[in-house]
């Protein structure tokens, strides 16, 4: 038997460590990667590893750490507001700083990792790389407006993975290359608007990872380079 090895990227996190443990209890894996700013200790079959997105030189030597061939790669990293600067409302409140940083998180974090760990992945059978992005990224979408910095962020992490999906394919045809949507969960990025979201749509972080998992499950190769949402629904760019 294949050993299998996957990587969650933002592991310190609530999605992503609720990630970890949904990977790990699945039982399929003899490796767990638990990537963050603040590792944790190593358990069982996961291994704690020190990882910052804003810093390429941390996720070259995290990649370099890790055994190929990997089957799952999982990036669960995001910025909405820090710091006290929440998002953006009108133009008026555009900070090149802040949208910057934004970017750095988002968009360009995410496009380095597949730039070290898609290496990694398995060829000759199938093998996962998948990043967390929002339905707000979503052009067709938005009807409403404001919130500048992440909508635009999120909205080219999906076209990375778009361009990533496509690259991939000519060397790991059998790969899949997504972009989800968690829906709205209960963690701190969310945490100062949950007063506005309707009942019943807040999710834990163990449901929406559960979820998440499951959708990630279903595709296929012919599903690589879209965006889909925590119940396998398209969201269109």
């Amino acid at each position: 038997m294949v050993a299998a090895t996957a990587v969650v990227i933002g592991a310190g996190g609530g999605i992503g460590g609720a990630l970890v443990a949904a990977v790990e209890a699945t039982g399929r894996f003899d490796r767990v990667h638990a990537l963050s700013r603040r590792p944790a200790s190593d358990r069982d079959c996961v291994r704690g590893g020190l990882i910052d997105v804003g810093d390429e030189a941390s996720i070259a030597s995290a990649a370099a750490r890790i055994e190929a061939p990997v089957d799952l790669v999982i990036i669960a990293t995001g910025l909405l507001h820090e710091a006290g600067r929440m998002p953006e409302k009108a133009l008026g409140e555009l900070d090149g700083a802040a949208l910057a940083r934004l970017f750095e998180i988002n968009s360009i974090g995410p496009a380095l990792v597949f730039k070290h760990f898609v290496p990694l992945l398995a060829k000759g059978r199938r093998a996962v790389i998948a990043a967390m992005s929002a339905r707000v990224g979503s052009i067709s979408d938005n009807r409403s407006g404001g919130w500048y910095g992440y909508r635009a962020s999120k909205a080219a992490l999906n076209m990375i993975v778009k361009s990533a999906a496509i690259e991939i394919r000519r060397s790991r045809p059998e790969a899949v290359c997504v972009a989800v949507h968690p829906g709205t969960v209960d963690t701190a990025l969310s945490r100062p608007f949950q007063a506005r979201v309707p009942a019943g749509t807040l999710f834990t972080p163990a449901w929406s990872a559960e979820r998440l998992l499951s959708v990630i499950d279903s595709l296929t190769p012919e599903d690589s380079g879209r965006i889909f949402d925590w119940d396998g629904h398209e969201i269109i760019p």
